[in-house]
């Protein structure tokens, strides 16, 4: 399973994605990945491999996505001025919750991990 976060404030068609924020000055985007995935869901986390960046066809926000591995703790909604809700999802599940798609790399990495 993936877990995934609905926003609070969805961006336009964007509302359910992986848990994400800003990289801090001096944080390299894994550390973002498993600094951000603590704060919004409680989860300890370690990177595994990066999957690739993009500028996100929506939001025009440089993105960097970062397979972890869970190491620690529960999901829960650990920020609530950011996060509504968190759901593990199946491979099969997520376009229920992304109907338009993932970013191919990622889409790729799930295929052959959890596919």
């Amino acid at each position: 399973r993936v877990l995934l976060v609905r926003s609070r404030v969805a961006e336009g068609r964007l509302s359910w994605q992986f848990p994400a924020g800003k990289v801090e000055a001096g944080e390299t985007g894994q550390a973002a990945a498993v600094r951000e995935t603590k704060e919004e869901t409680g989860l300890d986390v370690t990177a595994v491999t990066l999957l690739g960046e993009r500028v996100h066809p929506v939001t025009g926000r440089l993105m960097s996505y970062t397979a972890c591995a869970v190491v620690g703790g529960t999901a829960h909604v650990a920020d609530a001025d950011e996060i509504a809700e968190v759901a593990w999802a199946t491979l099969a599940q997520i376009p229920r919750y992304v109907p338009y798609g993932l970013f191919e790399p990622v889409q790729q990495h799930l295929d052959a991990v959890i596919g």
